[in-house]
């Protein structure tokens, strides 16, 4: 049965279009301009700028092999066209492309994603085991209205896994592959001579914006606004974002540690798990810092807990995640109350909401569904997102966008890329960092300011700046 999607009638005829255009040529880049867009709204103008497929003369294969447990999977990464979602030392790393898509949109991507899928033979040792096989990985931009950063989803060459210890790969390709399992990669280099240089806001500027935001809350134009701000390290040479990973996942490993096309993290808010019908979102808002040795772990999450400013924003965020899977879920179960969740530098307040949907609706399409969720944009979403772009005065690019992966069956995990930083391929001497936190009507500016220092600590250890 083909997946249900969000895009209107225009887009669908767009993609028909498209799709006659696309998967009728061999290999071709096709940019959008090639393309009538004719009888489409604005924002799809720019939905297909780039594809690279082969569906005219043969179909895709792809193999799964169960393997012997690898070891450590991120030592299996390559400089280049290299990707990871690990947590708990479960999770994949995958090498090499087979193709990729160029976006605005999670759901032009999921239309993409189906397409493809569906021309992939797939042969497994492992039928039914989830998150094996073919599969794609993705990063989006948090505003592509206002982003010169596109969204990427990638379908890659090989992916080695490992998930409730079982161990696997999956080779895709247009013929045939080795299934030997790949050599390690060469020793990854850290960084040299790392130092923060200004970038966005300064931190009393960005106070001040606080204090804006807090205004305008009080009287009544939003009720809750999520600002973030933005740190740039430079060093003497290229910056390779394995040696970030390798140490988050060192130090954060219940984060789901991810590597996508520049992103680098160690995330610990989950926008959305689908496996088979059964769906799990972690909210996570509210938050306060935690001092390893100086801070009573049990005093500070007892003040978290009774907090009635960060319980009033866990609320709106929890409400937003409801509200938004709604329409997908035939049964959900919301908590009454969140728990509180420890991290090494940060306490948060949680809640696991779950759900059934139906099996034509995939993870992608509900983390398309559910971003931008109250946790990264605010209340009212719309006017949040208005009083964001006016007063951040900064890209966010694909910070606090969805990150993550889908399969061909529609399961996946996609979380939101916080705790992470942006290594851009045209200056990769260079990573921009970035921290939020969430402002309502009884938010001190200076306290929020030492939230997002706190959010910060993950990435700067990473680099050896804390």
């Amino acid at each position: 049965m083909p997946r249900k999607s969000r895009l209107t009638r225009g887009d669908a005829l767009f993609f028909n279009n498209v799709k006659r255009s696309l998967f009728a040529t061999i290999r071709l880049d096709v940019p959008i301009s090639t393309i009538d867009p004719s009888g489409l709204r604005e924002p799809a103008s720019a939905i297909v700028p780039r594809v690279s497929l082969d569906f005219a003369t043969k179909r895709l294969r792809a193999t799964t092999v169960a393997i012997d447990d690898p070891g450590d999977l991120a030592h299996f990464l390559t400089p280049e066209r290299a990707t990871a979602f690990l947590r708990r030392g479960e999770g994949f790393v995958t090498l090499g492309e087979v193709a990729r898509f160029e976006t605005d949109s999670p759901d032009a991507a999921d239309v993409w994603w189906s397409e493809v899928s569906a021309h992939i033979d797939h042969d497994s040792e492992l039928p039914g085991a989830w998150g094996t096989g073919p599969l794609a990985v993705g990063s989006f931009a948090f505003d592509p209205d206002r982003s010169r950063v596109r969204s990427v989803l990638i379908v890659p060459e090989t992916i080695i896994g490992r998930r409730s210890g079982q161990a696997w790969m999956t080779r895709i390709s247009e013929g045939r592959l080795s299934l030997d399992l790949p050599a390690m990669g060469e020793p990854v280099a850290p960084p040299e001579n790392v130092r923060l240089t200004p970038d966005g806001l300064s931190g009393p500027d960005w106070v001040d914006i606080v204090a804006e935001a807090v205004e305008r809350i009080r009287a009544h134009e939003i009720s809750k606004v999520v600002l973030a701000r933005s740190l740039r390290a430079v060093t003497d040479g290229p910056i390779d974002p394995r040696h970030v990973l390798r140490r988050l996942l060192r130090a954060y490993p219940m984060a789901w540690n991810y590597l996508v096309d520049g992103m680098v993290g160690a995330t610990p808010e989950l926008l959305v798990r689908r496996d088979r019908t059964l769906i799990t979102s972690r909210v996570l808002a509210g938050t306060v810092s935690l001092d390893p040795g100086h801070t009573d772990p049990l005093r500070r999450a007892e003040q978290l807990a009774g907090s009635g400013k960060d319980i009033a924003e866990h609320e709106f965020a929890v409400a937003s995640v409801a509200k938004a899977l709604e329409p997908y879920c035939a049964a959900m179960n919301v908590p009454e109350a969140p728990s509180v969740l420890t991290l090494p530098n940060v306490m948060h307040l949680a809640t696991d909401i779950t759900g059934v949907v139906e099996p034509d609706i995939s993870s992608l399409a509900l983390a398309g569904a559910l971003h931008p969720s109250a946790a990264v944009c605010g209340t009212p979403t719309f006017f949040a997102g208005e009083v964001i772009a006016e007063l951040e005065s900064m890209d966010r690019g694909r910070y606090a966008g969805p990150v993550g992966w889908v399969d061909s069956d529609g399961d996946g995990e996609w979380a939101i890329a916080l705790r992470g930083g942006f290594v851009n391929p045209a200056h990769p001497e260079e990573i921009r960092l970035f921290a939020g936190a969430g402002i309502v009507a009884d938010s001190d500016p200076q306290a929020e300011l030492a939230e997002t220092e706190a959010k910060f600590k993950p990435m700067l250890q990473a680099l050896g700046l804390a």
